[in-house]
């Protein structure tokens, strides 16, 4: 007899072509810098700043994100975040100042992607799945990392054509004809008893369930150490993806390449990395997960001490290539060990709040980016820092708690 199609994998196609579109938004501004800098009459260091303001108000919305769907649903929350994503889009392309510009693109548009992002749709796939948790967190980075591949030639192409305010449209429009029935039809908060488990392995956990202690509180779980041991290694991936979708492309053209290298060589890393999370997401639910977050870590900060010194197509196309191998995951992984030590019940408002610390990394490395060349006249401040970040993320990573291991509140004294 053939095992019915499990609805749970529709929730993650769907929230993982969400996530193609916001995160892809989110970390494919490269190709708008100079061109907004240039319309505008913006400094490097001006929108950096407001790039930066940005990536705190994207941080600071997410967990108002998890706080909302906790109360609201999902499919509430998405729709906001899609009405938000409308009005900011406008506004931004009528803006004639910088603060203006600031509220649009920096404040308003952040908060939509924020409420549509994937910390929005890793509550709802948490709970549809138990056996396969990790793999199914994996796909949905996976559309992350499509969103930098696909998103970064073809905003090139569509700014070259067309110009910013037009391709921003064009985004809100797309955007909105896939948010709307993804939100109505698709993603739905009620999972059945059983998740994705077998009968025999739904038996089990019900019976090792009725024997658990009572698990921590949101305000005890964020007083233990791995709650900040994620936190710190979401500081580093965040610094690090931010710098490299802000100023990649700008990096590599004051390097000496073309606009379509410069485009190709970042969207190659999101091309890898598709098939990277297909393997790392088998990975993730048959060894332990510290030491797959770790690797991932290591690697990618290697990767940006790379990127910094290549000099012709292939060293760069190759540099892409590894670095592509590992640069989905550590969102997936950090989500699904939260999982594993606090349950899913925290894992929202716990996700949203860690991630809070990948937004800060990134307000961090949007400004220095920007700030470090002007000053310097050499982007190694910025990049170097990213490397070291990830690798003492990678160091840390090692000592996060086991899979499986769940921390209990402590006994009350008799």
């Amino acid at each position: 007899m053939t095992a019915r199609w499990y609805f749970g994998w529709n929730i993650v196609a769907a929230a993982a072509f969400l996530t193609l579109l916001s995160s892809g938004m989110r970390l494919s501004f490269g190709p708008f810098f100079l061109p907004m800098a240039q319309d505008l009459g913006f400094s490097r260091s001006l929108l950096s700043t407001i790039v930066a303001v940005g990536m705190l108000a994207y941080g600071l919305a997410m967990p108002l994100a998890g706080m909302l769907i906790a109360r609201f649903g999902t499919p509430p929350v998405l729709l906001l975040g899609n009405a938000l994503v409308i009005a900011a889009t406008w506004w931004t392309v009528v803006a004639a100042d910088a603060f203006g510009f600031l509220l649009a693109f920096g404040l308003l548009l952040s908060v939509g992607l924020a409420f549509t992002s994937p910390v929005a749709v890793t509550p709802v796939i948490s709970n549809w799945f138990t056996r396969r948790r990790g793999m199914a967190l994996f796909f949905l980075s996976t559309g992350s990392m499509a969103g930098m591949a696909v998103m970064t030639p073809v905003l090139s192409f569509s700014i070259e054509h067309f110009g910013w305010r037009a391709t921003l449209v064009g985004f809100a429009a797309a955007f909105t004809l896939f948010t709307l029935p993804a939100a109505l039809f698709v993603i739905r908060d009620g999972a059945p008893d059983h998740t994705d488990l077998g009968p025999e392995e739904f038996a089990a956990q019900r019976a090792r369930s009725g024997v658990q202690p009572q698990s921590l509180k949101l305000r005890e779980a964020m007083r233990t150490a791995p709650f900040w041991k994620i936190f710190f290694g979401l500081f580093a991936c965040g610094f690090s993806m931010n710098l490299l979708g802000t100023h990649g492309m700008p990096m590599l053209m004051d390097h000496g390449f073309d606009v379509f290298t410069s485009s190709m060589g970042i969207g190659l890393i999101g091309f890898v990395a598709i098939g990277g999370t297909l393997v790392l997401g088998r990975l993730a639910d048959r060894l332990p997960r510290r030491h797959i977050l770790a690797t991932i870590y290591f690697v990618r900060g290697l990767g940006f001490f790379a990127l910094v010194v290549v000099g012709t197509h292939w060293e760069l196309y190759l540099t892409s290539t590894i670095g592509g191998l590992v640069w989905a995951g550590s969102i997936a992984l950090s989500s699904a060990i939260l999982a594993d030590v606090y349950g899913v019940r925290l894992v929202g408002v716990l996700y949203g709040t860690a991630y809070l610390g990948h937004q800060i990394g990134g307000m961090l490395s949007s400004w220095l980016g920007g700030w470090g060349y002007e000053h310097y006249g050499t982007h190694w401040v910025a990049f170097g820092a990213a490397g070291v970040l990830l690798i003492g993320a990678g160091l840390i990573s090692l000592q996060l708690p086991r899979k499986g291991f769940v921390l209990m509140a402590s006994p009350t004294p008799a």
